[in-house]
């Protein structure tokens, strides 16, 4: 079997507008940055780079500035696409260089990765507008013969914890339609949910991952933090359509 493609998945960084300001007693931009270190010393150089989304807290210039300048040191193609907590506009302006961008679609070998903004203004909830959606139909019929991957923030599916499924992706029914035409589709990475997820739906792998900073407690009926380690996945995407995927969990020190 040919090498696979081997992407990093890392989301919801939720970084400030300083880098001494704390959230929920974290300093985000060091567990961001102390799990990039990690990540790339253990497995290397990665094909792709997905930050799916709520890359800054506090949605500014220099906030965006410093995620740039930590992802581009790594020299590795990388795509950021928009959560809740996002401006795009910003994004568009700050995260966009030579390997780092806010990219809507890249086709790598066999396969192609579709980005979509799930971002609803105004909501903390998700929402696949009918332009989202008509990109997402218009690309998937131009590119039959590419295995597909979708990353998008929001969670499509429920994750049986009801504070976060209220902010969910409010017409997933929609999404899955659309999805139902196109069996190239194999997976569905997302976060927003600050915890590891796997599950199958209609035959496509949806994938939640883990955030750089603090993570929310799985089957809560209510806001809870857990006190898992933050982490990241790391996907491995053959050239049959397989996926092996796995979650990684870093042991963060302070400086």
């Amino acid at each position: 079997m040919n090498s696979p493609l081997v992407i990093l998945q890392i989301s919801d960084l939720h970084i400030l507008a300083t880098a001494e300001k704390t959230l929920s007693d974290v300093n985000t931009d060091h567990t961001f940055q102390q799990l990039l270190k990690q990540a790339y010393a253990k497995h290397g150089k990665v094909d792709l780079t997905l930050v799916t989304g709520d890359l800054a807290q506090d949605p500014c210039q220099s906030s965006y500035q410093r995620i740039y300048k930590a992802l581009e040191k790594y020299n590795t193609r990388t795509i950021c696409l928009p959560g809740n907590h996002d401006d795009l506009t910003l994004m568009q302006q700050f995260i966009n260089g030579k390997q780092t961008d806010c990219s809507k679609h890249i086709q790598l070998k066999n396969w192609q990765i579709i980005s979509l903004n799930s971002k609803k203004e105004g909501s903390e909830g998700g929402y696949l507008s009918s332009n989202e959606l008509d990109y997402l139909c218009e690309t998937l019929q131009s590119k039959p013969d590419l295995n597909t991957l979708i990353a998008v923030h929001h969670h499509p599916i429920s994750i049986d914890s009801s504070w976060m499924d209220g902010m969910m992706i409010e017409n997933n029914e929609d999404l899955f339609e659309v999805l139902k035409n196109y069996p190239q589709v194999k997976a569905i990475v997302c976060g927003h949910i600050h915890q590891a997820f796997n599950t199958l739906k209609e035959n496509i792998l949806v994938l939640g991952v883990p955030s750089t900073c603090f993570q929310f407690a799985p089957n809560a009926t209510q806001f809870t933090l857990d006190n898992k380690d933050p982490g990241y996945r790391i996907l491995k995407l053959y050239s049959n359509g397989m996926i092996e995927s796995n979650v990684y969990r870093c042991s963060l020190e302070q400086d």
